[in-house]
């Protein structure tokens, strides 16, 4: 059984909307390495544990980094909750406790790490 990748919701569609094209590009790629691989396979440099039930896509552009922070739900799904593009070195907390906020909308069970 594949996953499954998709977004919260028109938020999370907006905030990737806004990115500059290669780090969409990115994004669609380790969208594809998930589907064809699994979730269980893909580590470093794609995809790092944050915190909890928390995991982020690594995305790189010649403007820059972003980040695309999930969490995984029932049915092999991996929701995307935050996009946002990185300006420090370290995740912000502010990020992550926002993305831990919209994580407990995933209509789901609680989400689980891997």
């Amino acid at each position: 059984m594949t996953w499954i990748v998709e977004l919260l919701d028109d938020r999370v569609r907006e905030q990737l909307d806004v990115l500059p094209a290669d780090m969409k590009a990115r994004f669609r790629r380790i969208v594809e390495l998930i589907q064809s691989y699994g979730f269980d396979q893909l580590r470093e440099p794609h995809v790092r544990h944050l915190e909890g039930s928390l995991w982020e896509m690594r995305m790189k552009g010649k403007d820059g980094i972003s980040r695309a922070i999930y969490v995984t739900a029932k049915g092999r799904r991996v929701v995307v909750v935050r996009v946002f593009v990185k300006k420090a070195q370290k995740t912000p907390r502010r990020e992550i406790d926002l993305a831990l906020e919209r994580a407990k909308e995933v209509t789901d069970d609680e989400p689980h790490a891997r």
